[in-house]
């Protein structure tokens, strides 16, 4: 693949421009609720989605959320009993719970997942690591972190380090927070299969000192490659930029001043938040950071994001396809309903899935527990299809 700094610029910014313009009020407690058809959306395709989650058409789905404008148009949970859909898989080992079995990495153990401790707070996965983009924006909003341009060695001792070449001396924060790090990474394999670099991470002692060791097989910035590995860096950088733990920085600068007041945020062996998969939110209180985005990091007249952070994470760095582009850790897709414009998107392990459709002011969350080869999968691309017709009127109330 090939790096874009400016491809689709114009088009991300148009959406930019065109939600930073809403400016709805954000909810300080709880959102407020409205029907579908006062939010302006076709009630029938919402039905017909739930309709199909409860007949089991898509495995394990936990909860869809629909906002508009500032308001819960539609919001439904889905109970399943995981002890028995994956009791006899959690005393197995394999790639997904190398870890002891009553740890909070067995991803079979309904303890842990898809819910912590059966609660209602749900495992994010991956879209944790766009949360931790958002938090790097947190903090360089308030001149707290570095150039994202800084060499990631730097935050290093480099006598510690193993396998350093040109390559990795040339390494920084762009290239991990674009997936171009260029490090021999292999996580295009099943979790299950320990062969999974980011499996084989989770099962070593040292997530961090796992990931930097790692041998350079790239140029930094030529190559995405998933790499679930570069999100933990940025948690080591994050503390060794700023003095705060990455997820006490949240609480003060991102979590509780959008209203967010509970989460809980698993820990590597060796103490360092799991900035790859490791928070659990209530959707309704993820889809706040989605709104946040909407809003261009306003939250009722107050900064809590720069502009520029918004604009530059969700400008695509990187084309993996006809229809889909990576920002700063955020997914990229071409809005079904007009291809000139992007959904702004995280994707999680399991099926976890906020989707912000910015020019019509909509925010979408899913989540679903499908880990195991074989069960159903969540056609994402077809419920944007779905998600995107839905829309009667835009904000402005003429049709969309």
């Amino acid at each position: 693949m090939t790096l874009l700094r400016s491809l689709f610029t114009t088009v991300a910014l148009a959406g930019l421009v065109s939600a930073a313009a809403a400016q709805g009020t954000a909810p300080d407690h709880a959102w407020p609720t409205t029907s579908p058809a006062a939010a302006g959306l076709n009630a029938m395709v919402f039905d017909s989605i739930d309709a199909e989650i409860k007949a089991g058409r898509y495995g394990y789905v936990d909860r869809m959320l629909v906002i508009r404008r500032g308001r819960i148009a539609f919001d439904a949970s889905y109970a399943h009993d995981y002890d028995k859909a994956y009791g006899d898989s959690a005393r197995v080992t394999d790639g997904l719970n190398a870890h002891d079995p009553t740890s909070p990495y067995n991803y079979y153990s309904a303890w842990w997942h898809p819910t912590w401790r059966r609660g209602d707070l749900h495992t994010l996965q991956s879209v944790t690591k766009t949360v931790t983009s958002v938090i790097i924006g947190t903090a360089v909003t308030r001149g707290e972190f570095p150039s994202i341009d800084t060499p990631v060695l730097s935050f290093f001792d480099t006598t510690k380090v193993a396998n350093i070449d040109d390559r990795k001396r040339r390494l920084t924060i762009r290239h991990l927070l674009t997936m171009t790090a260029g490090l021999s990474w292999n996580e295009g394999l099943p979790y299950a299969d320990p062969k999974n670099t980011g499996s084989a991470m989770e099962a070593s002692a040292d997530w961090v000192q796992y990931v930097i060791d790692r041998p350079m097989a790239g140029e930094p910035g030529a190559t995405f490659n998933y790499n679930s590995g570069a999100t933990m860096l940025l948690a080591h950088i994050f503390y060794r930029a700023t003095g705060l733990d990455i997820e006490e920085y949240a609480s003060r600068y991102l979590f509780r001043p959008i209203g967010i007041e509970r989460w809980y945020w698993k820990r590597s062996p060796s103490g360092v938040a799991d900035t790859e998969g490791g928070l659990y939110l209530e959707a309704r209180d993820l889809a706040r950071i989605w709104y946040l985005f909407s809003q261009a990091g306003m939250w009722n007249g107050k900064r809590v994001v720069s502009e520029e952070w918004v604009r530059s994470s969700v400008t695509p760095a990187v084309k993996l396809g006809s229809s889909t582009s990576y920002g700063f850790k955020w997914w990229l897709y071409q809005n079904p309903a007009d291809t000139s414009r992007l959904v702004w998107g995280g994707s999680g392990f399991g099926g976890q899935f906020p989707m912000l459709f910015p020019e019509s002011d909509l925010i979408v969350v899913f989540n679903a527990w499908n880990i195991l080869p074989g069960l159903p999968r969540f056609p994402q691309r077809l419920m944007m299809e779905r998600l995107a017709k839905a829309v009667v009127t835009t904000n402005g109330g003429g049709k969309q």
